[in-house]
């Protein structure tokens, strides 16, 4: 089949959870597929990221995403008036348009248009619309995406930022259930998501990696908690902030020499001020290789109260070898057992006293280290998991004889 995927981040490196989930797709679609994608870049995409997928795509198309107050302005105006998410409207772009349009023109008939998240969706329906016979529609929403709004409004907070989360989510929800129907197939990454949508044609395949060597702790590690994530989604930022604030110093009361590692892209002002005034906080940004600061860490820890999906960094920290103290929140999605693959702990007191004990019971630890690893290696490497994707796409899949006398005439 020849298939367009759309994605709204350049699925490489994969530092992001999104990223991982596309990037894998791509890896098991292109093995029996010739598939062209086209995506959005930001100024940090490096032309060495495109060359990678260029390995194994038939063809890599970009085009720029440029955020700016003019153009977030336009966007809030635009969900106004035309009864839409305001994130929706935000990643509007014309360019992005045209290039779906002059790729489908150039490399017609296409087959089937993957959409990678709701974001992309506005675009597979442009797709789709500038082809006749209509092209396959398949989304991988990945989760449900109002859910995560609707999550943002319930803590407490400031009443005007918990309305608009509020009303975010509202258009966000009716949004997902007018444009999902209209899809062939619907995909998420966990059930949970799946069954807040009547989709009968609706599947779940986890997010899944290729499990990598675990990392060796160093030596002589310091009682060091680690936690990487991208701190601007809002609720990484939030769940770190409550971290911070809530958790931290009564970590820091049962073990006095206790340093917190936050690693992560664009973290807010407000956060990283927080961190500079708290003692043994460390904030780096985004670090490419993570190698040296898991094997110095003791515990990771994913203090999370929004989200929806299933939490890749969980994944990612058990393929490591690091034992994790997540909330409900954060551990959702994932097929675990609670003390045996990780430890749940929802309010301040529990997440300090499991993060304490971890970092002063090296037998727990190395316990549930081996426990995460060897679900990665059962349940999330998309060597075993992703051949789900061939009842999506066949890898031998008769067309019919209006596409083959399209392809006729095309070809």
């Amino acid at each position: 089949m020849r298939i367009l995927v759309l994605t709204q981040v350049l699925p490489y490196p994969l530092d992001a959870g999104p990223k991982l989930r596309a990037y894998y797709v791509l890896r098991r679609l292109a093995a029996h597929h010739e598939v062209l994608l086209v995506s959005f870049t930001r100024a940090e995409d490096a032309p060495a990221a495109v060359a990678h997928l260029q390995q194994f795509c038939a063809g890599v198309y970009t085009a720029p995403m440029i955020r700016s107050l003019h153009h977030d302005v336009r966007a809030v105006i635009a969900a106004l008036t035309q009864h839409a998410p305001v994130l929706i409207a935000r990643d509007r772009r014309t360019a992005m348009h045209k290039l779906i349009a002059s790729v489908m023109a150039e490399h017609a008939p296409i087959d089937a248009v993957h959409a990678d998240q709701t974001s992309m969706v506005q675009y597979a329906l442009f797709a789709a619309a500038q082809q006749s016979p209509t092209p396959r529609l398949v989304l991988d929403a990945h989760n449900a995406l109002h859910q995560v709004f609707r999550r943002l409004a319930e803590p407490p907070g400031h009443p005007l930022r918990r309305r608009l989360w509020a009303w975010e989510a509202d258009r966000m929800e009716a949004y997902e259930r007018r444009t999902y129907a209209q899809f062939n197939e619907v995909i998420f990454v966990t059930a949970t998501d799946r069954a807040r949508f009547a989709l009968p044609a609706a599947r779940v395949i986890p997010i899944c990696v290729e499990p990598a060597a675990a990392v060796a702790p160093a030596a002589s590690a310091p009682p060091q908690v680690l936690f990487v994530g991208t701190l601007f989604w809002p609720p990484n930022a939030e769940g770190v902030t409550w971290f911070i604030r809530e958790v931290w110093p009564l970590v820091r009361a049962r073990c006095a020499d206790a340093r917190l590692l936050v690693v992560g892209k664009r973290p807010p002002a407000a956060l990283m001020q927080l961190a500079a005034i708290t003692p043994g906080v460390e904030m780096p940004g985004y670090v490419e290789n993570l190698t040296n600061l898991i094997a110095q860490s003791a515990v990771f820890v994913v203090p999370l109260h929004a989200g929806g999906g299933m939490r890749v960094k969980i994944v990612d920290a058990w393929s490591w070898g690091l034992p994790v103290v997540a909330t409900t929140i954060g551990a959702e999605g994932l097929d675990y057992i609670a003390g045996e693959h990780l430890l749940i702990a929802d309010d301040a007191d529990a997440f300090a006293a499991a993060t304490a004990r971890l970092l002063a019971d090296p037998v727990l630890a190395d316990r549930l280290r081996r426990a995460g690893r060897q679900l990665v290696d059962a349940a999330y490497d998309w060597r075993r998991v992703y051949p789900a994707w061939d009842a999506i796409y066949p890898p031998t899949l008769p067309i019919s004889p209006a596409y083959a006398k399209l392809r006729t005439l095309c070809n």
